[in-house]
């Protein structure tokens, strides 16, 4: 179903994930590890028009603030509970976190163009996510809010610093620091939707 999209509008992707109905012992066989990482990055599908990801969380880890290029996406908690923090950007680029919730085993939520968020496995039980993208990630943008500083990672590097330096595309400096207050004027957020929305299931 997901496959045969082709340039999908968010509420087709949307209704195309909610007919996928995938359990995790389906998915188990391609599950990779986490190592010293926030979650195993296994690539299921990728055509030119959309990419399907399985993702099994460390326990007790957080990914980075990271957007996802100039992608829209759907994520599935296949089994689990998942930590969402959601992020604004100020007129300076800068995330500053503005809400935290928890996503539930089960559920399906959207993640816009230009969402800034990081997930995590907060319990010491197992987490897997599947994720939905259309197009493609690519130029995914990480952010180190400790040493105020972002950076364009190459395609095959999850939602964190990467540690090879051929993953840096580039790496820019932020303006304002972690524990600063975001800036009013000029801030934007970019709403992944919620609970009860139409676009979510």
């Amino acid at each position: 179903m997901v496959k045969s999209l082709e340039r999908p509008t968010p509420s087709e992707l949307i209704t195309a994930v909610d007919r996928v109905g995938v359990t995790v012992a389906e998915l188990r066989p391609y599950l990779s590890e986490p190592g010293l990482y926030p979650y195993g990055r296994q690539k299921l599908l990728a055509t030119d028009e959309v990419e399907i990801i399985a993702m099994n969380w460390a326990t007790q880890r957080q990914c980075s603030p990271h957007d996802h290029g100039s992608s829209f996406g759907v994520i599935s908690v296949v089994q689990g509970t998942i930590s969402h923090d959601l992020y604004t950007l100020d007129q300076d680029d800068t995330p500053a976190k503005y809400l935290s919730r928890v996503e539930k085993e089960g559920t399906n939520y959207f993640a816009a163009r230009g969402m800034v968020h990081s997930m995590g496995n907060p319990l010491t039980t197992p987490a897997v996510t599947l994720h939905f993208y259309a197009p493609p990630i690519t130029r995914m943008k990480v952010y180190d809010l400790e040493n105020c500083l972002a950076c364009v990672v190459s395609d095959d590097c999850g939602a964190w610093w990467p540690t090879e330096q051929r993953q840096r595309l580039a790496v820019l400096k932020l303006t304002r620091k972690t524990g600063d207050q975001p800036r009013t004027t000029g801030s934007r957020v970019v709403d992944p939707g919620r609970p009860g929305d139409p676009v979510l299931r």
